[in-house]
């Protein structure tokens, strides 16, 4: 490929040369040289944004991208997108990833850049980054923000949010103090950098990493490490080779290496959305990932790293012990080593240096002495759920992964709020709970509702965990006995939207069923009772969302975002 760089994609004046001319008098106007003007553009995106937390060290992140593009001969301008900081949207930030993938592609599309570096790193940054470069399929690579560091208290070492959720489940049971947990509000987050456990930004980086989308060891390395710093600049001088080489998505996300995306999902016991978010990525390149593939790999791949919540240590354990190459060289027997990556190498060829991580067996265990036998995450069928749910096999109370029980139904979000702790609730730690109406329609657009509380008057009897079900998302950071996804979603008609108070559940992850132990005469009696709850938006984002919007199997993208939609 013949870098275009400044004159690539010319404003429309109808003469292309005054085109050329304005806008090389505005690049001068920005101090810039003939030069300058005369290399490869690389477009750095950075979602840095003081209302994102996971991001805002990524003004540094920037500058040593920059430095390695100007080493390699390039000309760095950097752009800005939306940011999603998880925990400061509303009602989720699943509902705006789609419009941050279309501005990631558009902007990409429309400005004059050659290659673009795509810094990200909180829950659904990387997911909309890698849907609009798949989309608009110029070099690109991505950036991880990195993970926080572990906080400490009273000589734990917490992580971010799988100990926020154990915490507050312990304040609401009446066994923590409101100074105790002010205390630990304050360290629950002490660097910058995204949830430092397998939560869906780890997860996320490390699939990125596996799709051969970032240079080797970039998803583990802490935030606030010079290390991090240094995979940037070589990110900026790799990604000027790239485009020389015209190596473009289109040439890395192949069938293959969803394969291998997978694969390391289920092995690190990756977060339940990475299904979502994969099989959205996947669609933008054209690729179908039905949920029986990902159960079919989590059969077949062990799960083989300790990290919380499925397992002990956090990502600095996890880079310490070699990160993700690491795991890869683990299961290289598993991986299609053919597949390339943005070094222009094949894993195979990046996996040949990395030495295995036999002094970090606690962390990164064996093929053969794996942690679990199976892959973190099961799909689930039956007719509860007849296009599919999921649940994570490997934060769950094995002694509930057989379960039949009385569904306790809670009809809506509002409804969840006002009954949940109700003392007269008629709840026991052997129902089901139900959340209906938080599907990517129900919602609005899938909140991470899905690890639906536990009643206080059950938390009061010490019970931890009972089986939930939802049409909704859980955040990866969390843990339980938690079914999700439930598709097709209660408020489009799935059978979800069907179940009442008092009808019997029966959950079988080992047989993979899920199904509601009702009669088929009863069910179709109250279908044909059954009316749509009312739309969230009738106008703007959210309208176009609604009207939109695929069910969760299909990775909750726009329809008309899919290749030859």
């Amino acid at each position: 490929m013949t870098p275009e760089g400044i004159r690539r994609g010319l404003t429309s004046y109808g003469d292309s040369g005054f085109s050329t001319f304005i806008r090389r008098a505005f690049c001068k106007g920005m101090g810039l040289s003939n030069e300058d003007l005369e290399k490869p553009v690389i477009g750095i995106c950075n979602t840095w944004s003081e209302l994102n937390h996971c991001h805002r060290h990524l003004r540094d992140v920037a500058e040593a991208v920059k430095r390695g593009v100007w080493q390699a001969g390039g000309l760095p301008l950097e752009f800005p997108t939306i940011s999603l900081g998880e925990t400061f949207l509303s009602p989720t930030s699943m509902l705006l990833r789609n419009l941050m993938a279309m501005d990631t592609e558009e902007m990409i599309r429309a400005q004059p850049i050659d290659g673009v570096v795509l810094l990200g790193g909180c829950d659904k940054t990387l997911p909309a980054q890698l849907m609009g470069a798949a989309s608009a399929d110029i070099p690109a690579i991505v950036v991880t923000a990195g993970p926080m560091l572990s906080g400490r208290y009273d000589h734990q070492h917490l992580g971010a949010c799988t100990d926020c959720r154990r915490f507050w489940v312990e304040y609401r049971a009446g066994t923590l103090s409101s100074d105790e947990l002010d205390v630990i509000e304050g360290a629950l987050c002490p660097s910058t950098g995204h949830c430092m456990v397998m939560g869906t930004a780890s997860t996320m980086a490390s699939l990125t990493e596996a799709l051969g989308m970032a240079l080797p060891g970039c998803a583990a390395i802490p935030a606030p490490l010079s290390e991090r710093l240094r995979m940037a600049e070589a990110s900026g001088r790799r990604i000027v080779g790239m485009v020389q080489e015209d190596l473009k998505p289109s040439r890395i996300l192949t069938p293959e290496a969803f394969d291998n995306a997978i694969r390391v999902l289920m092995a690190v016991g990756g977060s339940t959305n990475a299904v979502i978010h994969l099989t959205a990525v996947a669609g933008r390149a054209g690729i179908a990932l039905p949920l029986d593939r990902f159960d079919q790999v989590s059969r077949e791949t062990p799960l083989l790293t300790s990290i919380r919540p499925s397992g002990r240590f956090h990502m600095e354990d996890l880079y310490e012990a070699g990160g993700v190459p690491a795991v890869m060289k683990e299961m290289e027997t598993l991986l299609h080593r053919d597949c390339l990556t943005v070094t222009g190498k094949t894993i195979g060829e990046n996996l040949r240096s990395v030495p295995r991580p036999e002094r970090f067996r606690e962390v990164i265990a064996t093929l053969d002495k794996p942690f679990q036998p199976e892959g973190g995450l099961a799909m689930l069928r039956g007719n509860l759920a007849p296009a599919g749910a999921v649940i994570k096999q490997s934060a769950a109370s094995p002694h509930l992964l057989h379960h039949r029980g009385r569904a306790v139904v809670f009809t809506s979000l509002a409804d969840l709020a006002a009954r949940v702790d109700d003392d007269k609730l008629d709840i026991t730690p052997d129902d089901v709970m139900v959340l209906q109406n938080a599907g990517p329609i129900g919602g609005p657009g899938m909140p991470e509702a899905g690890y639906l509380p536990i009643p206080k008057k059950l938390l009061a009897q010490g019970v931890r965990d009972m089986v939930r079900i939802s049409d909704a998302r859980m955040s990866g950071t969390a843990f339980g006995t938690v079914i999700l996804h439930v598709c097709p979603e209660a408020a489009v008609g799935g059978p979800l939207g069907l179940v009442q108070t008092g009808d019997v559940i029966e959950l079988d992850v080992a047989q993979r069923r899920l199904d509601l132990l009702v009669p088929d005469p009863e069910l179709n009696a109250r279908r044909m009772q059954w009316q749509p709850p009312p739309p969230a938006y009738t106008r703007g984002y959210g309208k176009l969302f609604l009207d939109h919007v695929l069910q969760a199997h299909r990775g909750c993208d726009f329809d008309f975002l899919l290749p030859n939609s």
